[in-house]
């Protein structure tokens, strides 16, 4: 799973899971963008690469603002001359009862799940379609297929997710344009540390493995599916949950 001379792209990649992506992608020859909203985190990480020696950049980035996507594009194409793998990783939580959501916990989960999705999608597909080839995973969750109580925003933004990667390999399939999407299952990041360790056992009942998921199960899963092995698969769903959805 070679990456060298490839230029990887990852949203929300100051922490978490994607860190985790970047990091590995990076391990494995990638020259990476490490793109996220706090852009004093994205250039902690990328100037922690840097000095391991790896090639990194950092860009300040709002994905909900197309303005804010094209500029990160440019500013990647000036560094690095050309974009191979994107992977839409940013996403918040807004977590409540239907009834109990507000106008702005819906529209600000769908805007940064879906609708940055979208933005970047659509504008480094043009680079791609140019260059004749490319990579694009969207991280997508395993509530996009299950549905989750207190999370009808998340899991409808996860579920479009889905639908949009199916969309998007097929229209992008003729350029040699893979695109894929990861759903997580139960992930171990700071976010659930903040969960009682009564709702993370409850969580581990549900899960045949027995245990936890860890960012770098997903980052493997990412660096399988924008590595060469991957070459003759595109439009899928890969759950990275332990068993917890069949």
């Amino acid at each position: 799973m070679d990456l060298k001379n490839k230029v990887a792209v990852v949203t929300g990649a100051a922490q978490g899971i994607g860190r985790a992506i970047t990091l590995n992608l990076a391990q494995n020859g990638a020259s990476v963008a490490v793109c996220d909203i706090d852009e004093n985190l994205a250039e902690q990480t990328a100037r922690e690469l840097r000095e391991t020696g790896f090639k990194a950049m950092a860009c300040g980035l709002d994905v909900t603002r197309i303005s804010s996507v094209e500029e990160m594009v440019k500013k990647i194409l000036d560094k690095f001359d050309r974009i191979d793998i994107l992977v839409n990783n940013a996403g918040i939580t807004r977590d409540t009862l239907l009834i109990r959501m507000k106008d702005e916990d819906w529209d600000s989960v769908l805007n940064v799940n879906l609708k940055g999705v979208f933005n970047c999608t659509k504008t480094v597909s043009k680079v791609m379609m140019k260059q004749r080839v490319g990579r694009i995973v969207n991280i997508a969750s395993i509530v996009g297929l299950m549905g989750n109580a207190g999370q009808a925003n998340y899991s409808a933004s996860k579920g479009g997710v889905i639908a949009l990667t199916k969309t998007c390999a097929k229209e992008l399939a003729g350029r040699n344009i893979n695109v894929n999407a990861v759903a997580p299952g139960f992930i171990q990041t700071r976010m659930t540390d903040k969960l009682s360790d009564e709702i993370k056992n409850n969580y581990v009942k549900l899960i045949p493995l027995a245990k936890l998921g860890q960012p770098e199960d997903v980052a493997n899963t990412v660096l399988f599916l924008v590595s060469d092995l991957s070459d003759y698969i595109t439009g899928q769903v890969l759950k990275v949950d332990g068993g917890m959805v069949m």
